[in-house]
């Protein structure tokens, strides 16, 4: 059974910086996409960042320059850097996972199949 956990959430004030870690178990990273999605309450799911299976990452116009998600496949944990925090980026930030083996990935929820439970970052103003 797949399971992501989410750590590294906090809080911070405006401008400054958090790393979220997400550790997989059940499977091994490699070979996997793997993504990071937040969501405020009331509103939908936002995609943020996205890594391929390959190592190559993606984002969210919003964030581009100031986040970046990588991964290490031999300690089977992806990251997500975040710099420049913004009040307006307060939410749980959910890492996911793409279901099979070299999917690719979008930006829509629907590309991901497993999630975590969550962690809650809070920039303060």
């Amino acid at each position: 059974q797949v399971q992501l956990v989410e750590s590294g959430g906090g809080l911070v004030q405006a401008g400054g910086s958090l790393r979220l870690s997400c550790a997989t178990s059940g499977r091994t990273l490699t070979g996997y996409g793997m993504g990071w999605l937040r969501q405020v309450p009331g509103k939908e799911r936002e995609f943020v960042a996205g890594i391929h299976w390959s190592g190559g990452g993606y984002y969210a116009n919003s964030v581009k320059d100031r986040f970046t998600i990588s991964r290490d496949n031999a300690r089977n944990t992806v990251y997500l850097q975040m710099n420049s925090l913004k009040p307006e980026e307060t939410a749980v930030y959910y890492c996911a996972a793409a279901r099979a083996k070299y999917d690719v990935l979008g930006r829509a929820e629907n590309s991901f199949y497993y999630w975590g439970q969550g962690t809650q970052v809070t920039v303060s103003s």
